[in-house]
């Protein structure tokens, strides 16, 4: 859901980098494997800045600096339709539109312009997660069916 990119001030304020839709309203945070309760919130210049519970200096909070924020699944929304939490795609099998199998879903990374699948199968693939490759989702069949070639 986010990186802890430092602290904010010296009242122990975090700076989260890159914060998912949603993050904000959460009231509990997973930091570095423990729940931390979220005292309060607020956007500032393209990062979101929290207080947690237990965190009371600057100190405190650049302990936590490079620390992944994360969430409970059942504290987010259910998705709209057409819509998927990446977490939920890991691990279902990738097939082209000629019913070839690519691999299953290993990761996703981000280049900057667009999230990519990371597949792992007979060799390591990567696709990118746009409408032009990615044509059909079905969490029920656990499949992802793409436009790319065995071969490419």
């Amino acid at each position: 859901m986010g990186r802890v990119a430092g602290s904010y001030g010296v009242r122990g304020w975090i700076k989260v980098e890159r914060p998912e839709a949603g993050l904000a309203e959460c009231g509990e945070w997973w930091i570095g494997g423990e729940p931390r309760a979220v005292e309060e919130t607020k956007q500032h210049s393209g990062t979101l800045l929290a207080k947690l519970a237990g965190v009371g200096s600057r100190e405190a909070a650049m302990k936590l600096r490079g620390v992944a924020v994360s969430v409970s699944r059942a504290a987010l929304p259910e998705p709209e339709a057409g819509h998927y939490y990446l977490a939920d795609l890991i691990g279902l099998e990738v097939v082209n539109e000629q019913g070839e199998k690519l691999g299953v879903v290993r990761r996703f990374i981000t280049n900057g312009a667009q999230d990519v699948m990371e597949l792992s199968g007979d060799r390591e693939r990567l696709l990118p997660w746009i409408p032009t490759v990615v044509k059909k989702v079905d969490l029920q069949k656990k499949q992802v069916e793409v436009e790319w070639g065995a071969d490419w």
